[in-house]
């Protein structure tokens, strides 16, 4: 088979298909870049002492994640109770309030951990905490006689890009091994 015999569309689609992954795939290393230095932000982040203001826009929340803040919960609009883990790994709930503050805004403060989903008793005011993503503060200690809850670690969140990274190279090169071997058979029978 000659160039000239090559089919062109499929030729066409594989190549761009190809292009695609792999493009995706030094995308993906990047951002792995990217990632650590963030996580590397956020473990300094973490390790500092001084207080620092809720973050009132989503830009100032990225750049105080896992800081130590206060805030005053002048209304509680509402208090749910999730599922989750309290410092000690123990599964159980998680209640978490929905905290006017006297700017106005609403931000979510998770109270702590107890062992049933009972409503707790929490009419408002200073909670300390860490911020977490979300951003939502994660009381420290717990209130409203609730458990602990775990501190918030960058180290839970996960950097997979270099996975993501492998996994598109990995499709290029299956696309180009399976084109391959279709061109191959296509040759053998026209032969």
């Amino acid at each position: 088979m000659t160039l000239r015999q090559l089919p062109i569309l499929p030729t066409l689609v594989v190549g761009v298909a190809v292009t695609v992954m792999v493009a995706l795939g030094v995308w993906q290393s990047g951002r792995a870049g990217e990632k650590q230095a963030l996580l590397a932000h956020y473990a300094q982040a973490s390790q500092m002492s001084a207080d620092v203001d809720w973050p009132m826009t989503d830009e100032k929340a990225e750049a105080r994640l896992y800081r130590h803040t206060r805030i005053s919960c002048d209304q509680v609009v509402g208090i749910e109770a999730r599922a989750g883990r309290n410092a000690s790994d123990e599964p159980g709930w998680v209640h978490v309030a929905q905290c006017r503050l006297p700017s106005g805004t609403i931000a979510p403060a998770v109270l702590g951990w107890s062992q049933n989903p009972d409503a707790v008793a929490f009419n408002g005011g200073e909670i300390a905490g860490f911020i977490a993503p979300g951003p939502r503060l994660v009381a420290s200690p717990a209130v409203a006689g609730l458990a602990n809850m775990p501190r918030p670690d960058p180290t839970d969140l996960p950097n997979n890009h270099m996975s993501y990274a492998m996994q598109w190279f990995f499709f290029a090169l299956t696309a180009l091994v399976i084109y391959a071997l279709a061109l191959r058979k296509r040759i053998k029978e026209q032969n």
